[in-house]
């Protein structure tokens, strides 16, 4: 077998180049043929991949966070090869969606050497000009894509710290904005919403920021999207059911309400969604489950 081991040296919480390297030891250990790539920017570590992709790799593996993982999803889906995923970014949540967001280097490198495999769903995402992309974890839009934006601007902490400040800092401006949501509901029904909300979420998996269950029932290989959707309420009300949000029990309070689809659309003015912890676009977008469009090396569930 054949590896591609992407390393983006510029990701946030950074996936460092001797890590990779560690990596690549443990894979050539079993007789894998192991290339590191190394972009200095997304665009760069993007087109590297494209060309190991055309130049026959057998396989991908990323050792990084989110962002970089997000890198590699939009070149793998639908093509059958396989991705394996070193967790060494601030935020891991798509790994965590399949398990191996606590997987050490060499775990995550014996992982891939073992050659196991399935397939997952991939959320996929059309914007208002007819382009595509695909993320694993979760789309926000609206206070939470605010939450990503100032995030993101932040050098100190490191980690899933630095979204917490950054969350309860926008609650000093928090305000419900007008959405137009259409669901495409699991039993073929079609419900359309329009009104006030905090925010509109969209989940393949289960959480964003490092680990905020924000889906917390959403499976990334039942062919469905979990959408979650937040009414407007006092920001103190808001504010004590925080906790509740952390613990995955947030859905069952009266300003939630949460739906299983196929596809959805969302529009609001001005708002900015983030997928993977990056913009992905500006609403409206529609994002539609792309079933079994990823094959990842992961132990069976």
């Amino acid at each position: 077998m054949t590896v591609t081991l992407l390393v983006n040296p510029v990701a946030r919480g950074g996936a460092h180049a001797g890590a990779a390297e560690q990596a690549a030891e443990r894979l050539r250990a079993h007789g894998i043929r192991t290339t590191v790539i190394s972009g200095g920017s997304a665009a760069e570590s993007t087109e590297l991949l494209r060309t190991a992709i055309r130049l026959g790799t057998m396989a991908v593996a990323v050792a990084g966070g989110d962002g970089t993982v997000n890198l590699a999803l939009q070149e793998l889906a639908g093509t059958g090869i396989p991705l394996g995923i070193i967790p060494l970014g601030t935020g891991n949540d798509f790994a965590m969606a399949l398990g191996l967001h606590e997987l050490d280097i060499a775990q995550a490198a014996e992982t891939i050497a073992a050659g196991t495999t399935r397939s997952v769903d991939l959320a996929r995402v059309t914007r208002h000009d007819g382009s595509v992309a695909h993320y694993g974890s979760v789309l926000a839009s609206g206070f939470d894509s605010r939450v990503n934006d100032r995030a993101n601007g932040m050098r100190w902490p490191r980690g899933g710290s630095r979204y917490t400040i950054a969350l309860l800092i926008e609650f000093a401006t928090l305000a419900g904005i007008p959405f137009d949501v259409e669901l495409d509901l699991e039993d073929g029904t079609t419900e359309r919403i329009s009104r006030d909300l905090v925010m509109a979420t969209v989940g393949n998996g289960r959480s964003y920021g490092g680990g905020i269950p924000i889906c917390p029932d959403a499976d990334p290989a039942d062919g469905l999207l979990d959408v979650v959707l937040v009414r407007p309420a006092g920001r103190m009300r808001l504010l004590r059911l925080l906790p509740r949000v952390y613990r995955g029990t947030h859905t069952s309070i009266p300003e939630v309400s949460t739906h299983r689809v196929r596809s959805v659309r969302l529009a609001s003015p001005g708002v900015t969604a983030y997928a993977d912890g990056d913009p992905i676009g500006a609403l409206p977008l529609a994002i539609d489950i792309a079933p079994g469009a990823l094959t990842v090396f992961a132990p069976k569930w």
